[in-house]
């Protein structure tokens, strides 16, 4: 599925009303629509909105559609889009599988037929109170799939320094702890839930860091990761301290982490087709985290490191500074 450089997506452009009324409603002479007569497999909710977003998701989209041979009803989602009228399509085509993207497909789904099998993406994270009843995707990557790229790279490294706010990925931790028994990893954890805070235990974990053996992981948190003042701290003092930094967050590689893992967009509709076919009863709920990833990787700063990526028999999608 693809969408326009620019302006609204082809489906959106003719209208949600139009799209109901072709897919819903017979014609004048009383006879059904030739989109009645398509079959779908599943059905995909994405929010109508610009770029870069819009882009993902029609990447997302594309790797849904080419796992279901195409058998997909999209539809955009927009602040004017009657939900009612779009659950009611759903189960009068009988569709019993459902992908949302964003948070408001997700909200969406949880007014859904519970029998339908649900998956929800293309969100950081959630409440987990709100990820009991179906999948949630989440985009932070898996620690378990960090953790072996960095031992790939900086394999001196034994200890791994994160703060979180608990609110937003006590569900992740849980997984990083986890993934660093089994990688050997010694895991140290700070909370904090404020701006202020935040600042305080970076500044605690970085006083007794060592750069032989540390390194310092930024995940997708909006408290703890803020980009105006803690992102540009981290950086230069891991600069300064030839501190190993990586991130869940490619945009951090742009500006100088070591390396960071990020969507395979494509991939990941694969994923949730997959998913969302499967019976409902045999299905996953809560967070999942991402395993369809790419890697960037910042070359400045490995050489900084001393680090030799050639050695790593790694294969980097994206390499900054870009050529």
């Amino acid at each position: 599925m693809k969408f326009p450089r620019s302006g609204q997506p082809p489906v959106f452009r003719r209208g949600l009303l139009h799209i109901l009324m072709t897919v819903i409603g017979a014609c004048a002479a009383g006879t059904s629509s030739a989109a009645d007569d398509v079959v779908h497999q599943l059905a995909v909710l994405y929010p109508d909105i610009g770029e870069p977003y819009r882009s993902v998701f029609a990447s997302i989209i594309e790797g849904i559609e080419a796992r279901t041979g195409g058998r997909v009803l999209s539809l955009p989602l927009s602040g004017n889009a009657a939900s009612a009228d779009l659950i009611n399509e759903i189960r009068r085509r009988d569709i019993h599988a459902v992908v949302t993207l964003g948070r408001q497909g997700m909200r969406m789904a949880a007014s859904m037929d519970k029998g339908a099998t649900l998956v929800a993406a293309g969100v950081l994270s959630v409440p987990e109170s709100e990820a009991q009843a179906f999948a949630v995707h989440s985009l932070a990557p898996d620690p378990a799939l960090l953790f072996a790229r960095l031992k790939a790279l900086a394999p001196s490294v034994k200890r791994v320094l994160v703060v979180h706010d608990p609110r937003q990925n006590a569900w992740l931790i849980r997984l990083a702890r986890e993934a660093a028994k089994a990688s050997g990893l010694d895991l140290q954890v700070r909370s904090a839930e404020d701006l202020k805070s935040a600042v305080k235990a970076y500044q605690e974990l970085m006083a007794g860091a060592n750069p032989m053996h540390d390194a310092i992981w930024l995940p997708q948190d909006a408290t703890t990761v803020e980009d105006g003042t803690i992102l540009p701290l981290l950086l230069k003092e891991a600069w300064a301290q030839n501190l190993v930094l990586f991130s869940s967050n490619v945009g951090h590689v742009r500006r100088g982490a070591l390396f960071a893992l990020y969507p395979n967009n494509a991939e990941l509709g694969r994923t949730l087709a997959t998913a969302a076919m499967a019976p409902a009863s045999s299905g996953t709920r809560g967070i999942q985290p991402l395993r369809d990833v790419m890697l960037a990787v910042n070359t400045r700063t490995a050489n900084h490191l001393g680090l030799n990526l050639s050695a790593t028999g790694l294969r980097f999608q994206t390499v900054f500074p870009e050529p």
